[in-house]
């Protein structure tokens, strides 16, 4: 007879170990990747020129303003072409030049900054679904297990437990495509806060 039953320590083994959740250790225990959780970025921390305030950020309504900080603020912008689109922004900007550079980055900022915290709550979903589905076969083969030691298996109980085999394999597979596509999705955040910084340097460059 074939042996279809896993080994219940070696899996549960496989499931902690190839868990970033384990690895990562910070502070949210659930969090599921090597890189700390940053819910939100701090302006601060990249920008040294003007800080535009809230008030500030509602009372501007400009256009072009808008448009270059929206291509900024997305990754298939090139650096190259954030650096010819602030040129051009920069250019334009006869009066209050620093002023418009502040506001452009603290709106392309902002969308960096939403999208990434849009994502980081995407990635804690995700998170929990791997781990009910690592719950789901610990159990599926706890009963795997006892199906096995059962002697002289009728034929119903033999095909039972041939699909309860093949259910663990394939929800086992889909558990490790899962991981391997949540070790790319977690370097997404760092990518943006890279962005954020690489746009501060590439404006403060440009201010007088």
């Amino acid at each position: 007879m074939r042996r279809f039953f896993f080994d219940f320590a070696a899996l549960s083994l496989l499931l902690v170990v190839s868990s970033p959740a384990e690895a990562a250790n910070f502070d949210d225990p659930t969090w599921p990747c090597i890189q700390r959780k940053v819910p939100n970025l701090s302006i601060g921390q990249m920008w040294s020129g003007p800080i535009i305030s809230e008030e500030d950020k509602g009372s501007v309504n400009d256009d072009p303003l808008e448009t270059v900080a929206a291509a900024l603020a997305v990754r298939r912008t090139s650096l190259e072409e954030a650096e010819t689109l602030v040129a051009g922004f920069a250019a334009a900007s006869t009066e209050n030049r620093n002023e418009r550079l502040a506001h452009l980055f603290t709106n392309a900022f902002d969308r960096i900054n939403n999208e990434r915290a849009q994502l980081i709550g995407g990635i804690s979903r995700y998170a929990e679904r791997q781990s009910g589905l690592a719950q789901r076969i610990d159990e599926l083969n706890e009963k795997l297990v006892v199906m096995e030691a059962k002697e002289d298996k009728t034929n119903d109980e033999f095909d039972a437990f041939e699909e309860l085999a093949d259910k663990i394999d394939w929800d086992t597979r889909i558990f490790d495509e899962r991981q391997q596509s949540l070790t790319y999705v977690c370097e997404t955040p760092v990518i943006l806060e890279k962005r954020a910084f690489a746009l501060a340097r590439i404006i403060m460059n440009h201010m007088e």
